[in-house]
């Protein structure tokens, strides 16, 4: 019988080939049947240290084979993983580990700190060191211990925050069955693979993401694909990895295409490689044509949300890159797009899009609120439309999310930060396009009556509360915003108002 837990994949890898290279990170290669080890023995050791299944375990981890194996490692023993962006700050962490109610917090020495801080106003929660002698203990505590199978497809496995536009983060819950239905539609294309067994695959992408976690992860797992984990992304060191490593398969986003074609011997670094991928936010044209000149590959690119699991359509299904296009969708699920009553549009017009199938999240911690309608539907908050081919073409976002390299990036939480300095009367946080990172995070602010504002002060301010790739890039203090008829401020009109400083929703 085939396990409906996701670490399943892992196992079933590691009976194929036991000896062949599962995890290189750094100077430390694992096998598989020493990666399946440590899972089970450090899923065992959790249990064994008074966790039971359900109960969350946050991770505020790089990308680490400490984090590979603590991740499977809790869905091996039906916990459910709470994975965290180790550049959070100690605020932005207890507020995730108290909506969560996580019991443990896994922390490395570079977010100890964070990690200690966070978690000290919150009774029950334990922080645990991935790096030390704990953590070894829990390891050893489990050796030997075979854990139950009574996993079902039903099952939670991760709760990942994102947020709506109020700011308050939001735990979307996907199922082990969410998880295993992403990849095994990926695993469906053939022409050409996404991933086989024999690719070497670059794990740059950070995995408390789920772009980086299931997509790249999660199907090298699947397949039993080795995964060359890189911490940090830097244009040039990342390059030398992938020739150092051979490399043959690449899922990156727009911002390290946009670099890398900035760095010499980008052709030759690139040699090995097979499929390139991209996701997160638009691959802007420009960049797809001058790396494509540069090395001779061409880039397919997905679109997706941590709420499908998070792959919706990817050129990789038509077979063929396609500027502008995020491709169709995967076998399996359906999509809609429809106008503001829910109707469906005409070909070739901007839609809501809607997606239905086995990939789609519960919905939203802890009641499940915000998930899919009674007929499965999830309504995503993304417009587009569909080109003569049938591929999708996003062109718009209904919520005001900024995308930042691929991450989602709230202007109400960020307008709440502002709006805390002494001397704020109002401020207004709007995305602006990148070349870069896709878009950037720009802020315009109104000083109170009689007192003076610098852009410095507000960006010391948000540095002290908010992880960096949240921070505005730009701040200007103006004398007004506009606003509606309501009072609120008018985000379409700050284009008018201000020139190219950002675009409304």
């Amino acid at each position: 019988m085939v396990s409906a837990n996701i670490a399943g994949f892992l196992h079933d890898s590691a009976l194929r080939h036991p000896d062949a290279p599962c995890i290189v990170a750094g100077d430390r290669r694992y096998s598989w049947a020493h990666v399946d080890r440590d899972v089970s023995a450090y899923g065992a050791g959790l249990l064994a240290r008074g966790l039971h299944p359900g109960d969350r375990v946050a991770m505020l981890l790089g990308n680490t084979y400490e984090f590979v194996v603590a991740y499977y490692a809790a869905a091996r023993a039906g916990l459910v993983a709470v994975p965290l962006n180790p550049a959070y700050t100690s605020a932005e962490v207890a507020v995730l580990l108290a909506d969560s109610g996580a019991r443990v917090l896994l922390v490395q020495p570079a977010t100890r700190t964070v990690g200690e801080e966070s978690a000290a106003a919150l009774p029950g929660c334990e922080v645990i060191s991935v790096v030390g002698s704990e953590w070894s203990r829990i390891g050893r505590s489990g050796e030997g211990v075979v854990l139950p199978d009574d996993t079902t497809p039903e099952t939670l496995a991760l709760l990942l925050f994102t947020a709506g536009t109020s700011g308050r983060p939001k735990g979307a819950m996907l199922t082990h069955g969410a998880l295993r239905a992403n990849i095994e539609m990926l695993l469906s294309l053939s022409d050409p693979p996404a991933v086989v067994d024999a690719d070497i695959v670059l794990v740059v992408l950070p995995m408390f993401h789920v772009y980086g976690l299931n997509t790249v992860l999660g199907l090298a797992m699947a397949v039993g694909a080795t995964c060359v984990l890189v911490d940090r992304f830097d244009p040039v060191e990342s390059l030398q990895v992938i020739a150092s490593e051979g490399v043959t398969t690449v899922a990156g986003a727009p911002g390290m295409y946009q670099a890398w074609c900035a760095t010499p011997g980008l052709r030759e670094a690139m040699s090995t490689v097979r499929v390139l991928s991209s996701g997160g936010s638009p691959l802007p044209a420009r960049v797809y044509t001058e790396f494509s000149a540069l090395t001779g590959l061409e880039i397919f690119e997905g679109y997706g949300m941590t709420e499908t699991a998070p792959v919706v359509a990817t050129t990789l299904v038509s077979g063929a890159p396609k500027a502008g296009s995020v491709g169709r969708p995967l076998p399996g699920l359906e999509i809609r797009l429809v106008d503001e009553s829910g109707v469906e549009v005409d070909d070739g017009d901007p839609g809501e899009v809607w997606v239905r199938g086995p990939s789609v999240f519960l919905g939203y911690w802890p009641e499940a609120a915000g998930g899919p309608d009674a007929e499965g539907w999830f309504r995503s908050g993304d417009v587009a439309y569909a080109d003569e081919d049938g591929d999708l073409h996003v062109v718009d976002r209904r919520r005001e999310v900024i995308l930042v390299n691929g991450f989602n990036v709230y202007p109400r939480e960020i307008e709440l930060v502002i709006d805390d300095l002494d001397g704020v009367a109002e401020a207004a946080v709007v995305g602006v396009p990148d070349d870069t990172t896709g878009e950037a995070v720009s802020a315009l602010v109104v000083a109170r009556a009689g007192h003076d504002l610098t852009p410095e002060q507000i960006a010391a301010h948000c540095a002290t509360r908010l992880a960096r790739f949240k921070c505005p890039t730009t701040i200007r203090v103006v004398d007004a915003l506009p606003h509606s008829a309501t009072g609120k401020v008018a985000k379409g009109r700050l284009r008018d108002v201000y020139g190219d400083t950002g675009y409304g929703t």
